[in-house]
């Protein structure tokens, strides 16, 4: 059976930057297929990389994304193993709390470990610079937005994987 990892990624005290644990809090509430595992890592990027190596067919990653739209602007990524380099160079320090998506891929891939197919859905956020708890209202409205964006992510995932075994 396929499997397939959501990840909400994000610093819940930045203010957007909780978007990531939103969209995963919402979808944890939902009734959602047996291949599906759904995570909050928050700032956890190292437990992220754990969890990535058990072994999973696909990763959906849910963060915010500056990519220069209007706040509230959901993107869908595709992440490319080509694309994303390995290795962790000599002396580099790896710090546990605040690995970034990039560097997660980097160090999965670096154990080669990669994860099948790696999706980003991203929000651009509105403030991030300050610390606070609570979305800005144009982040805040796009988290049902982005469930329902993961969610069909999710069944393209589930159904490309269903006709490549056939």
């Amino acid at each position: 059976m396929t499997q397939i990892l959501i990840a909400g990624i994000g610093n819940a005290w930045m203010r957007d930057d909780g978007f990531g644990g939103q969209v995963a809090k919402r979808l944890s509430e939902r009734q959602l297929p047996a291949e599906v595992a759904v995570f909050d890592f928050g700032t956890g990027g190292l437990d992220l990389a754990y969890e990535v190596m058990r072994g999973y067919d696909a990763l959906v990653l849910v963060d915010i994304s500056r990519q220069g739209g209007e706040p509230g602007t959901l993107y869908v990524m595709e992440a490319d193993e080509e694309d994303v380099d390995a290795g962790i160079e000599d002396g580099q320090v790896i710090n546990p709390h605040g690995m970034d998506p990039q560097t997660v891929l980097r160090f999965v891939k670096t154990l080669g470990a990669w994860p099948g197919k790696v999706v980003v859905v991203a929000c651009e956020p509105a403030v991030v610079e300050e610390m606070g708890f609570g979305l800005s209202e144009e982040v805040a409205a796009a988290v049902d937005r982005a469930v329902d964006v993961v969610l069909e992510t999710t069944a393209e995932l589930i159904a490309e994987a269903a006709s490549a075994q056939r």
